[in-house]
């Protein structure tokens, strides 16, 4: 359990799920229609759910590359934490949103896998959370022209690792979608 104490609750992050972001990501439709569903779910199950948002030089705040994706609808209400950095937690009030609600299991899923999900998943973990991935709901684009392996590849590894990642008082593992919030 959570190094955080008075910490019980769960909260969905969903992690830049922006059109510049997404639009060339591996299985997009499939993982934008899973958070989808564990979104719709969540807040059934009346966990919060918290959506985080990047910009920077080549993604303006407020351009159209940098809105969410239609296809995923935040509710009024619901925190979106705006970052520049690839962990969700550094230089934002992300850590505070969480303890206001006392969240300290984390279920991470979007985008970008091999950047801003391993950032904060490892950031959240180190932090004190529980961290859980939802492996088949998180996404890359192509880099093998940088000399990263297949999307696909990508996305296997960092769930392979994340399901072997242990911490004293704390737990990590890697879920598919249709388990989260499941009634």
């Amino acid at each position: 359990m959570t190094t955080l104490e008075g910490r019980p609750a769960t909260a969905l992050l969903v992690i830049d799920m922006q059109h510049d972001v997404v639009v060339a990501a591996h299985d997009r439709d499939g993982v934008i229609a899973r958070i989808a569903a564990m979104v719709k779910r969540a807040r059934k199950a009346g966990a919060p759910v918290i959506w985080v948002q990047h910009s920077d030089a080549g993604m303006p705040e407020g351009s159209e590359g940098w809105r969410y994706v239609p296809e995923l609808t935040m509710k009024a209400g619901e925190p979106v934490i705006h970052k520049r950095y690839g962990d969700a937690f550094e230089g934002t009030g992300l850590e505070a949103e969480l303890a206001n609600a006392a969240v300290g299991h984390l279920v991470v899923c979007g985008a970008q896998t091999d950047m801003c999900i391993r950032s904060t998943i490892h950031g959240a973990f180190t932090r004190g959370y529980d961290v859980t991935l939802v492996g088949d709901s998180h996404t890359t684009e192509d880099l093998t022209e940088l000399g990263a392996p297949p999307m696909a590849d990508v996305i296997a590894h960092t769930n392979l690792y994340w399901e072997s990642q242990r911490a004293p008082g704390r737990t990590a593992a890697v879920v598919p979608a249709a388990a989260v919030f499941a009634s």
